[in-house]
């Protein structure tokens, strides 16, 4: 189920031929190279994501055997594209593919050794996490290779030829545009990330605020959410918690920083005030309840995904706040951490309590993020109510 999972969706793609760019040499070597590395690379990427959105522990052998497949043409490309003798001035080109590629095939061999690990589903993560960092390696190449700009956007919307002009037109110097860290190393906690479409041009925009899970980072938590807002645009911003996890017990100043981090968008962009979503995974999930459900939050719709619930919650949320408030409620039907029956315990005391819930169980799912959500719960941000 896994492996056909992860087949149907990498050809599914439509990628396409290598284009050529007016940035590139037309010699034939040099065109050559890049036809050899770039295709290998974005099926390699899209079957690495495809693996950490079906990790489920008990199906973990056949995830990793899955993807075994795409590694040895990336190695292949990447041999090609190493031989060839590249100008100075593809530097920056050349970085950014030999950097993704180096990172996606630890992540492939990672998954590879997880099985013989003492505790391999915290293999598999780990190699997740090198997942996450090829993917974003590779996004500054975006802005050189059309079928790049494609990848970074969602399928539904990848033969808009308007919308891949304005992208491949836009300048990726202009300031307040494109992906930003904030004091948001992954050596460091209590920073967080930016992402506003580059062609963004001063109007009002939805902002999303995803919130990571326990012991995660938001310079990770940003690339789950970077190909949707790309495509249907909005101000991302992916904080860090200040500790391991997000303060559940002690909400105060975790919610302060969301608070002041909505303001800090309102500064320096065109925020649309009646669209403001507070959303997270697992702990992410969970805090968006416990910071999003206070009187004074600014946030106007919420959507936990794998999250926490305990009916007493409600005790202590003013029932003025619950009243229509837009939940759009995700959670798997497989996920091992907290079960399925959590959400529907969620679900029925939300909406027995006058919130507007959009409920999602997810049947192949598991204690992952539903990247593939993503687009339909903007959807319902956009119209109120729910488009799946």
């Amino acid at each position: 189920q896994a492996e056909d999972g992860i087949r149907d969706s990498v050809a599914s793609r439509g990628l396409g031929d290598v284009y050529k760019r007016q940035v590139l040499s037309d010699t034939d070597e040099l065109l050559e190279a890049t036809t050899a590395l770039i295709l290998p690379l974005l099926h390699a990427l899209d079957a690495l994501g495809q693996a950490g959105r079906m990790m489920h522990p008990p199906e973990l052998a056949g995830v990793c055997a899955a993807i075994a497949q795409y590694r040895e043409p990336l190695e292949a490309g990447r041999q090609t594209f190493t031989q060839a003798q590249w100008p100075e001035h593809l530097e920056a080109f050349t970085l950014h593919a030999n950097m993704a590629t180096t990172l996606a095939l630890r992540a492939f061999d990672g998954f590879a050794g997880a099985m013989d690990q003492p505790e391999p589903p915290m293999a598999a993560y780990r190699a997740m996490g090198l997942a996450t960092q090829a993917y974003a390696a590779a996004y500054p190449l975006a802005a050189m290779l059309p079928p790049v700009n494609r990848f970074y956007l969602e399928p539904e919307v990848r033969e808009n030829a308007e919308l891949q002009q304005k992208l491949m037109e836009s300048d990726p110097e202009k300031p307040n545009v494109g992906v930003m860290h904030a004091d948001n190393a992954t050596d460091q906690r209590g920073g967080f990330s930016v992402y506003v479409p580059e062609y963004y041009q001063g109007e009002p925009l939805p902002l999303v605020m995803a919130l990571h899970g326990g012991s995660g980072h938001g310079r990770q938590f940003l690339w789950s959410w970077l190909r949707a807002v790309r495509s249907d645009p909005c101000i991302l911003i992916a904080p860090t918690s200040a500790e391991r996890t997000w303060s559940l017990m002690n909400s105060e100043a975790d919610s302060q920083r969301l608070y002041d981090l909505v303001a800090y968008a309102q500064q320096h962009w065109n925020v649309d005030s009646q669209r403001m979503l507070l959303t997270g995974m697992s702990d992410g999930g969970t805090f968006s309840y416990v910071s999003g459900l206070q009187s004074n939050s600014p946030f106007t719709h919420l959507a936990p995904c794998s999250a926490s619930f305990h009916p007493m919650l409600l005790e202590v949320v003013d029932p003025v706040r619950l009243q229509g408030l837009p939940i759009y409620l995700m959670h798997g039907v497989l996920d091992w951490m907290f079960p399925v029956s959590v959400a529907q315990e969620a679900d029925a005391a939300f909406s027995g309590a006058g919130a507007q819930v959009t409920y999602r169980e997810i049947e192949n799912l598991s204690h992952t993020y539903p990247q593939e959500e993503n687009s339909a719960i903007l959807r319902w941000l956009a119209d109120g109510v729910s488009s799946a």
